[in-house]
């Protein structure tokens, strides 16, 4: 099975990458395949345009970029999502990414009376990066809002499953080597680990 790792950090040393590798690592220690998607060295442009808005009113065909990122995502049997937080969501790129990729017609229909959901066969798993301790997370109710935001309001819109969500702290018991043996341990069950209840 393949996955598509993507990830939007500026820093190719970042605490993030390194997570983005050990996940990758562990994908292939599973006997499985994989492709990152570093939208920050690719230099992927997160800026819905006139050419998206044209496909969007369904006058003009997704951009060429646009398709060749949901071609990559056709190729995959699961997405990973790796990426800070900023300001309790993704970064502007990643955001961008799927504001622009996951299309009507492509992750979803939505005639105004029913949504048909196009994302099912892709599993989704999930990796926040925060700076603020457990304790305010859960005092503010922001993980529970990116759940909301993130788990439902975009995956679960377009039918894929979200099926981890971690959040992972620098409070945290034995950062950063617990986060790294996490992300590999995700990466060897990708594919063995059922849907979130």
């Amino acid at each position: 099975m393949h996955a598509l790792i993507v990830t939007a950090h500026p820093d190719p040393n970042s605490y993030t990458h390194h997570l983005v590798s050990q996940v990758a690592h562990g994908i292939a220690a599973g006997g499985h395949s994989y492709e990152i998607a570093d939208l920050a060295a690719e230099q992927f442009d997160p800026r819905f345009n006139q050419a998206d808005f044209d496909q969007f009113k369904s006058v003009a065909p997704s951009p060429a970029d646009v398709v060749a990122e949901q071609q990559r995502l056709d190729r995959a049997d699961a997405l990973v999502l790796v990426y800070p937080i900023y300001w309790w969501s993704f970064p502007a790129q990643l955001k961008g990414w799927i504001d622009r990729v996951f299309t009507q017609g492509w992750a979803y229909d939505d005639d105004g009376q029913t949504v048909v959901k196009k994302l099912g066969h892709l599993q989704v798993h999930l990796l926040a990066l925060g700076a603020a301790s457990q304790r305010t997370y859960v005092r503010r109710g922001y993980f529970s809002s990116m759940r909301t935001q993130i788990d439902e309001g975009i995956f679960g819109y377009c039918g894929a499953p979200v099926v981890t969500s971690e959040l992972l702290l620098p409070t945290d018991d034995n950062y950063p080597d617990a986060h790294y043996t996490l992300a590999h341990q995700l990466g060897q069950r990708i594919f063995n680990v059922k849907e979130l209840a």
